[in-house]
């Protein structure tokens, strides 16, 4: 089932992500794609992705018949503080013209003309926003009332900063993309700022952030009664708790499997049970 923002943009239920994925980010989107994600997210951060080796992909995908339209494409704008040497964008220019020359550079490396999602990588500082969040977040509702990009959002917020962030935004996030640990009850704060704000969670790192839960005997036991495997069960509770979970397998069969998550149902009590599983 796909999610709606409040802003009436459906967003797919399972969301593929490329951190990481190096040399190898151009074959394993079109992996994904064919085990049948529609969803992808990326970043204009040479650190951690390959933004340019995304729109490879969705060249080779083009010419395969899935066209743009069929694809939810997410990206970020990353700080200086999030970069190194390479930055998508004149490092010393101001930082609402950093967030233009990034976006451009975004559109020019996925080959489209505009972006279902815009994120917000990180605010500047640990605790509260600032002037730096305040102009580029301003910078950002203005290629969403361009109509440059369908849905805009925050990403490594806590929920001090979100709750400000909607309290002072002239448009609110759309999207709300954070690491989720099961000891912090699945970053629970978060969620029902976005709940309250029908903002939609994206949670990542669900399983890497969360190894020792696949230990718990409460888990296997649900997986086991479900005939499921112990990510399928994680991203199963996601979706029901009312996540966007994303995952970033390598592997095809797992790339398959996640997307079968789909297909069960967890009872109220499972959910109570991962719920608390890791506090």
């Amino acid at each position: 089932m796909p999610l709606t923002t409040y802003n009436n943009v459906s967003v797919p239920a399972f969301m593929y992500g490329t951190a990481w994925k190096k040399e190898a980010t151009t074959q394993l989107v079109q992996q994904a794609v064919a085990a049948g994600f529609t969803a992808i997210d990326t970043a204009n951060q040479l650190i951690h992705y390959q933004e340019a080796l995304v729109g490879e992909a969705l060249l080779v995908l083009a010419q395969q018949g899935v066209t743009r339209d069929r694809l939810f494409l997410q990206t970020k704008f990353t700080s200086t503080n999030g970069q190194d040497h390479r930055t998508p964008y004149d490092a010393s220019a101001d930082l609402t013209t950093q967030v233009m020359q990034s976006f451009d550079s975004s559109l020019a490396h996925l080959h489209t003309d505009y972006l279902d999602s815009y994120v917000l990588h990180g605010p500047y500082q640990r605790q509260g926003l600032g002037a730096a969040d305040r102009e580029v977040w301003a910078a950002i509702e203005g290629l969403y009332r361009s109509g440059k990009t369908k849905m805009i959002g925050i990403s490594n917020v806590t929920a001090e900063q979100l709750a400000q962030l909607c309290a002072e935004a002239a448009v609110k996030p759309m999207m709300v993309q954070n690491r989720c640990y099961a000891a912090l009850g699945w970053d629970k704060e978060v969620r029902e700022i976005c709940r309250a704000h029908n903002i939609i969670y994206q949670g990542f790192s669900l399983l890497t952030a969360n190894q020792g839960i696949f230990a718990e005997p409460a888990i296997r036991a649900i997986a086991k009664r479900l005939g499921a495997g112990l990510a399928q069960v994680v991203f199963r509770f996601a979706m029901q708790v009312g996540m966007l979970p994303l995952t970033g397998t390598t592997n095809p069969q797992h790339m398959k499997e996640d997307l079968q998550a789909e297909q069960f149902t967890l009872t109220e009590e499972d959910l109570r049970v991962i719920e608390t599983i890791g506090m």
